[in-house]
C-alpha cells in the first residue's frame, strides 16, 4: 500500500492538582504548548500582491497577533493557492498540520506561520525574506554567482532539503527564486511543501495536475508520476542540479522553450542541462549524477553536501583542480555499469548475505563468482573501493571482493530485483521494481499507478519474471484491454515491440522496428510488465511463426524478403530459361547433324534415294495411274 499521511492529532488540556504545601493546593489547567498552525483570516491583512508562481499568488500582508499579556504584527508572506474543491480542501489542511508539525526546528527551512482560508482560498502563512538567490542575481553583472557563492548558498539549502526528507517531506519546486535570503546572506529554503500538499489532489487545470513544479525544474518522473515515477527524494536533486547550473551560468534550463518543448526534451528525448565547463571534478561529476534519467542512478542530498563540502577549498592552479577535502568522485564505476551514487546507498555490514552484482540490463547469465555468500570481514581504504571478505560455502578461505560487485540479498531479495504482489490491488500493477529492502523486511517498490514508493514487507511480495532492454514483447492472449495504448498488426493480432527502456516503476517504453512511421505519428509505447510476455525464436512455433517474429526486428524485412524473392524468381528464370534455349541449340544442331549424315549416305547410291511418303501414302489413298 502506498504510503499515507496521518494528520496531527491535538492534545487535550487536562486537569491536575499542584501540590506546594500540604494545606495549600491549586488546580492547573495544562496544555500543549506546540503553536497551533490554523489562523483566524480576521488577523491577516493582505497588503499587495508581491510574486505569482504556478500554484498560485504571493502576497505581502501583515499577521496581527495578541494575546492578555501582548499584542503584536508581524510582516508576513502569504502564499494564496489557486482555488480547489471544498471536499479537498479538508484533506489539504490536514496534511498541512502533518507538514507544520514536522517543520519545527528545521533549520535553513522558511518559518511557518500557519495556515487560513481566506474566500474559499487556501494560503499558507510564511516569514516574509526581503529578497531570493534569484534576486540576486539580477543585480549581478551576467545573472551568475561566483562558484564559492554558490557552493555556500548550495550547502545550506541541501542540508536543509536533507533534514525535510528526513522527515518524509519532498519539495519538488526547487529554482532560485524560492532560494530566500536572510539579513546575513544566508540562504533559506522557501515554498516548503505547497507541491507536497497538492500532491494527488485534482487541481482546475489539467495542466497543472500533472505537473509538480515548475516545469524547467522538473525531473522526468514529475511529469507523469503514476506512469513514469515513482517521484522520490532524488526527484528533488535533479531540481536542485537545475538551479545549481542556472547559479553558475546565469540561464535558466530550457530558457526560450514552451511546456511542451520541455516535456518532449526531458521525457522523450531524455536530455539533460549542459553543465558548465571548469568546474572541480567532484561538483561536476555530482552534477551530471544529479540528471540521470533513472532517479536511482541519482545522489542524495548528504551525497552533495559532502561534495559541495570538499570543494570548498579548491584552488585552480596550472590548469587542474587541488585541494579537495575529500577523495575525487567517480561518475561511474569500472566493469560495473552503475554509478556511485547507486552503490553508496547501500552499505554492507558484517553478517550480511551477498550475492555477485549483475550488470545492468543484462539478461545473459553471467559468471557469478558468488551465488551466495556471508559477509565475515570489512576492510577501508579513503582512497579507493572498499573490499569485503566474503564466506562462500565451498570454498575454505574467505574471498576479498570489491563491495560494488556485490549486493546485500535479505529474506531473498535485492534491490532491482522484479517483484510480483501476492495480493493484487486493482489500483495498480501487480509487478513492479524493488528499490530498497532493509535488514527488518521492510520495503520501497516502485509500481505503476502508484505516484510514490510503496512500502510494505517482504512478506507481501514474490519473484518476479524479470524483463531487460532489447527483449521482444507483445500483450499475453488474455489481456483484451491494456492499461495502455498498443498497436495490431493487419490482421488484428497484436503487434510485438522491443523493449526500448525500462523505468524505475517497471514501466517498458516500447518500440516497433518492424513498423515504418511517418511524420508525428508515434513511434513508442507503454507497456505494463503484468500485462506483456517475451517473444523469441525459441518461442515461435513453426516457420511461419518464426519468420513473423523476424519481420519484428525491423520494417524493412518484409521488403528486403519481397525483393530477395522477386530477385531470385527472376534469377532461376533466367537461368533455367538460358538453360532451356541452349538445349534446344543443341537439339537443333544433332538433328542437322544426322540429317547431312543420311543425306551422305543417300548421295552414294542415286538408284536407292528415299523420298518422304505423299500424303495420299499416309492417308492410305492410292495413288493415280500416271
Amino acid at each position: 500500500m502506498a504510503s499515507k499521511v496521518v494528520p496531527a492529532q491535538p492534545v487535550t488540556p487536562f486537569e491536575f492538582e499542584l501540590y506546594e504545601d500540604p494545606d495549600h493546593l491549586r488546580t492547573v489547567v495544562a496544555s500543549s504548548s506546540q503553536p497551533t498552525p490554523r489562523i483566524d483570516p480576521a488577523k491577516l491583512k493582505l497588503r499587495h500582491r508581491i510574486g505569482r508562481g504556478p500554484f498560485g499568488d504571493v502576497w505581502l500582508a501583515t499577521h496581527h497577533q495578541s494575546t492578555e499579556d501582548y499584542d503584536e504584527c508581524h510582516e508576513v508572506a502569504v502564499k494564496m493557492l489557486h482555488p480547489i474543491k471544498e471536499e479537498h480542501m479538508r484533506v489539504v489542511l490536514d496534511k498541512f498540520d502533518n507538514l507544520f508539525s514536522k517543520c519545527q526546528g528545521i533549520e535553513n527551512v522558511c518559518f511557518l506561520h500557519g495556515i487560513s482560508v481566506i474566500n474559499g482560498k487556501i494560503c499558507i502563512v510564511m516569514k516574509f525574506y526581503e529578497g531570493s538567490v534569484g534576486d540576486k542575481m539580477a543585480r549581478l553583472k551576467g545573472g551568475k554567482l561566483s562558484l564559492p557563492d554558490v557552493l555556500r548558498y548550495g550547502i545550506v539549502l541541501a542540508q536543509g532539503i536533507a533534514q525535510l526528507h528526513a522527515k518524509e517531506i519532498l519539495v519538488f519546486n526547487l529554482k532560485p527564486c524560492s532560494f530566500l535570503l536572510n539579513e546575513n546572506d544566508q540562504a533559506v529554503l522557501g515554498d516548503v511543501g505547497i507541491p507536497f500538499l497538492l500532491f494527488g489532489i485534482p487541481l482546475p487545470s489539467a495542466d497543472m495536475s500533472r505537473r509538480l513544479g515548475t516545469p524547467n525544474y522538473m525531473a522526468p518522473e514529475q511529469w507523469q508520476p503514476e506512469i513514469r515515477g515513482p517521484v522520490s527524494f532524488e526527484t528533488d536533486s535533479w531540481g536542485f542540479g537545475c538551479s545549481v547550473v542556472e547559479m553558475l551560468t546565469g540561464v535558466q534550463p530550457w530558457r526560450g522553450k514552451s511546456v511542451e518543448e520541455i516535456y518532449e526534451s526531458v521525457v522523450r528525448k531524455q536530455e539533460k542541462p549542459r553543465i558548465p565547463e571548469g568546474l572541480p571534478p567532484p561538483v561536476e561529476n555530482v552534477l551530471l549524477g544529479c540528471f540521470e534519467y533513472d532517479l536511482r542512478s541519482r545522489p542524495l542530498m548528504t551525497d552533495i553536501v559532502r561534495v559541495f563540502k570538499s570543494s570548498q577549498n579548491a584552488v585552480f592552479v596550472d590548469g587542474g583542480w587541488t585541494g579537495f577535502g575529500s577523495r575525487t568522485t567517480l561518475e561511474k564505476f569500472s566493469g560495473t555499469g552503475y554509478t556511485e551514487w547507486f552503490l553508496s546507498k547501500d552499505h554492507l555490514q558484517v553478517g550480511d548475505m551477498v550475492r555477485s552484482r549483475r550488470p545492468p540490463n543484462s539478461c545473459k547469465p553471467e559468471n557469478m563468482d558468488v551465488p551466495e555468500g556471508t559477509v565475515v570481514g570489512l576492510e577501508r581504504d579513503p582512497d579507493r573501493d572498499g573490499f569485503v571478505l566474503v564466506r562462500v560455502h565451498g570454498i575454505h578461505d574467505p574471498l576479498r571482493l570489491p563491495v560494488s560487485t556485490l549486493e546485500r540479498v535479505t529474506f531473498g531479495l535485492a534491490a532491482g530485483d522484479w517483484v510480483h504482489l501476492k495480493e493484487e490491488d486493482r489500483r495498480h500493477s501487480p509487478v513492479g521494481i524493488l528499490h530498497s529492502i532493509k535488514r527488518d523486511g521492510s520495503v520501497a517498490v516502485g509500481f505503476i499507478g502508484v505516484e510514490t514508493l510503496w512500502k510494505g514487507n517482504s512478506s507481501e511480495l514474490q519473484m518476479a519474471e524479470p524483463y531487460f532492454v532489447g527483449q521482444f514483447v507483445r500483450p499475453r492472449a488474455n489481456v483484451l484491454s491494456p492499461r495502455f495504448e498498443w498497436p495490431r498488426k493487419t490482421g488484428g493480432a497484436w503487434a510485438t515491440g522491443r523493449i526500448w527502456w525500462i523505468l524505475p516503476n517497471g514501466c517498458l517504453i516500447v518500440k516497433f522496428p518492424g513498423r515504418l512511421t511517418i511524420g508525428q505519428e508515434n513511434s513508442s509505447f507503454l507497456a505494463d510488465p503484468a500485462e506483456v510476455e517475451v517473444v523469441s525464436f525459441n518461442s515461435c512455433p513453426g516457420v511461419v511463426k518464426k519468420y513473423q517474429h523476424f519481420e519484428d526486428f525491423h520494417w524493412a524485412v518484409r521488403p528486403l524478403v519481397i525483393a530477395l524473392g522477386i530477385f531470385t524468381a527472376m534469377k532461376v528464370g533466367f537461368f533455367v530459361g538460358k538453360k532451356i534455349g541452349r538445349s534446344n541449340k543443341r537439339q537443333g544442331s544433332a538433328v542437322q547433324s544426322n540429317a547431312q549424315h543420311v543425306d551422305d549416305q543417300t548421295s552414294g547410291n542415286g538408284s536407292n534415294q528415299w523420298f518422304p511418303p505423299s500424303v495420299k501414302n499416309i492417308l492410305g489413298v492410292s495413288p493415280a495411274a500416271r
